[in-house]
C-alpha cells in the first residue's frame, strides 16, 4: 500500500492539547486531524482515506459503502458500539481498538467514588461550603453517617483487566472480594450467582461490556435483593443499570448510595432522570474515569502501533 493516509474525526474527544500526537503523525503518509465531525461530514471527509480514526463517531454501512479507498478503522478506544462491523467485514476493512489503556485510571476513579459514597464526601462539602461548619457546638460536624470499608463485602460484576484492579484496591482496604457469573457466560469456580453477590455485597462495582445479556443487569427487583445501605458504581456502561430503578431506589431511601460515570445517552443532551436535582446520595461524573493524560497518552500509542502493524501485513488488537 502505497498511500497511507489517515482521517482522525473527533481528535479533540481524546486530546485536550496536552497529548503528543508525533507516535500518530510518523506512521501515516498523511494525518488530517478534525476537532469533531457531524454526521453529514463523515463521508466526505473520508473520501481518498485509507484509514479512519474515530472515538465515538459513528461508522454506518452507508458510510463504509460510500468510502471505496477505507481499508482500517482505528478506533481510538476498547468499546466499538460506533462501528458497524459486520458491515466492515463485509467491506474488507480491518478494525482494530485500544485495549488495557485505562486500567489503572478506571480503577482509581471507581475507587474514588467508592470512597466519596462511603465517607459523604459530597455532603459534607456541601454543609462547609454552607457554613454549617461554622455553627457546630463541637470541634466536629458529624451529621452524615460514615461508613469504614474495612471489613465490608465488595462484589465485582465483571473480572477483566479493570474489574481486577478493583478488587485488588478493595483488597487494600481490608475488603472481602466477591464475583459473580455474569448472564449469557459460561460459570466460572469460584464465582456467585448474581443473585448470591446481590445479598452479599455491602458495595457493587460494574466493570462488563453492554450487551443483550447485560442491558439492565441491575434492574428493580435486583436493587431490591441489595442490602439496605448498599452501595454501587457503575465506571463500565450506560445501560447496565435500569436509570428510572436507580433513581426511585435512592429516592426511597433503599441505597447508602450510587455513582455513575455513565449515561444511557451522552452527553445528555435531552436531560436523564439521574440528573434531577431531588435524588438523594447519587454522585454523577461525566465519563471522564478514562481520561488521564496518562491513559489517553497510551490510546495514541496503541493506535499508532495498531497502524504500524496493519501496514507491516500483521495486524494487532484486531476485532474484524
Amino acid at each position: 500500500m502505497s498511500a497511507f493516509n489517515a482521517v482522525f474525526l473527533d481528535v479533540t474527544s481524546l486530546n485536550q492539547n496536552d497529548l503528543d500526537l508525533k507516535p500518530l503523525r510518523n506512521v501515516f503518509s498523511k494525518l488530517d486531524c478534525y476537532e469533531h465531525t457531524s454526521s453529514a461530514e463523515i463521508i466526505p471527509r473520508l473520501q481518498g482515506a485509507q484509514v479512519a480514526i474515530v472515538n465515538k463517531v459513528m461508522l454506518s454501512a452507508d458510510v463504509l459503502k460510500a468510502c471505496p479507498d477505507l481499508k482500517l478503522i482505528l478506533v481510538a478506544a476498547t468499546g466499538l458500539n460506533n462501528v458497524d462491523l459486520q458491515a466492515a467485514e463485509e467491506a474488507g476493512v480491518t478494525v482494530c481498538n485500544c485495549q488495557g489503556y485505562g486500567t489503572a485510571t478506571v480503577a482509581q476513579h471507581t475507587l474514588m467514588l467508592l470512597l466519596a459514597m462511603a465517607t459523604r464526601l459530597p455532603d459534607y462539602q456541601s454543609a462547609v461550603r454552607e457554613g454549617r461548619w461554622g455553627t457546630s457546638t463541637h470541634f466536629c460536624f458529624l451529621d452524615f453517617p460514615i461508613v469504614e470499608l474495612d471489613g465490608k463485602t465488595l462484589g465485582v460484576l465483571g473480572s477483566g483487566e479493570i474489574g481486577s484492579a478493583v478488587a485488588r484496591l478493595g483488597e487494600a482496604l481490608g475488603m472481602r472480594v466477591i464475583a459473580a457469573n455474569l448472564p449469557g457466560r459460561p460459570p466460572k469456580a469460584g464465582r456467585v450467582s448474581l443473585d448470591e453477590l446481590l445479598q452479599q455485597a455491602d458495595a457493587i462495582t460494574l466493570h462488563c461490556p453492554l450487551n443483550e445479556n447485560t442491558r439492565h443487569l441491575i434492574g428493580e427487583a435486583e436493587l431490591a435483593k441489595m442490602k439496605p445501605h448498599a452501595f454501587i458504581v457503575n465506571t463500565a456502561r450506560g445501560g447496565l443499570i435500569d436509570e428510572q430503578a436507580l433513581a426511585a431506589a435512592l429516592r426511597r431511601g433503599h441505597l447508602g448510595g450510587a455513582a455513575t460515570d455513565v449515561l444511557v445517552q451522552e452527553p445528555p443532551v435531552d436531560g436523564n432522570v439521574l440528573l434531577a436535582q431531588d435524588i438523594p446520595r447519587l454522585i454523577v461524573t461525566p465519563h471522564t474515569a478514562w481520561g488521564s493524560q496518562e491513559a489517553r497518552q497510551r490510546i495514541v500509542s496503541q493506535v499508532a502501533e495498531n497502524a504500524a502493524a496493519f501496514r507491516s501485513g500483521k495486524p494487532v488488537r484486531q476485532v474484524v
